[in-house]
């Protein structure tokens, strides 16, 4: 009987249980994965806790149902230390020079972790969204590579419906999701957006009745 290849080991980056589920079921295929949420981008405390609970749980139902066994290290948990790193680029908008100083310092952590624990290999669930810019990302992770000894994969995880298919598997997990990346500022905008569509709404259809009204 053919004896089966061992696979290498992966340092994944995870920024939220949803964003993690089809990385996750695609790398497993090839490598053993050591998940490691590192998000000091995420500002509140109680929606950090809530990420890192959902991401807890997705990985304990997932080996329950398939056998796939994911080991989570949770990182230092300092948004002062991502605060003074955006500092003076807090009116960017979400995509802009921000978010490229938050992928780099978490993409670094990641580096730095992997090469702690002699794991060839590191990744980020990040370029799984459609919203974050897969340039910058690859970016980051081979500067972090440079510094650090470990090979970034650069794995495009939208692709191949990667995002649909996260989408599907929140779902399938019941996991809780978000429209904002974490950050404060991200969630301003964000709430910016929802207040614009529900004015937009409202004078939609205050113009509606008023046309019915209309003798």
């Amino acid at each position: 009987m053919e004896q089966q290849k061992e696979k290498k080991r992966i340092l994944l980056h995870s920024c939220c249980g949803p964003c993690s589920t089809a990385v996750v079921e695609r790398l497993a295929i090839d490598y053993n994965i050591t998940l490691f949420y590192y998000n000091p981008n995420i500002t509140d405390e109680k929606e950090y806790e809530l990420r890192l609970a959902e991401e807890k749980r997705f990985l304990g139902e997932l080996f329950e149902r398939t056998g796939v066994r994911v080991e989570l290290i949770e990182g230092p948990y300092d948004p002062q230390r991502w605060l003074e790193a955006v500092k003076g680029l807090e009116g960017e908008p979400e995509g802009g020079a921000r978010c490229g100083v938050c992928f780099r310092l978490r993409l670094e952590k990641a580096a730095e972790k992997a090469a702690e624990l002699g794991i060839e290999l590191f990744d980020s669930t990040l370029s799984v969204s459609p919203h974050k810019s897969y340039a910058r990302l690859k970016e980051a992770g081979e500067a972090a590579s440079r510094k650090y000894g470990a090979r970034f994969l650069a794995g495009d995880y939208k692709k191949k419906d990667g995002y649909r298919r996260s989408i599907e598997l929140s779902r399938e997990y019941g996991l809780y999701r978000q429209d904002w990346c974490g950050c404060g500022f991200s969630k301003a905008e964000s709430e910016a957006r929802r207040a614009a569509k529900a004015a937009s709404a409202g004078t939609a259809a205050a113009a509606s009745e008023a046309g019915e009204a209309r003798p």
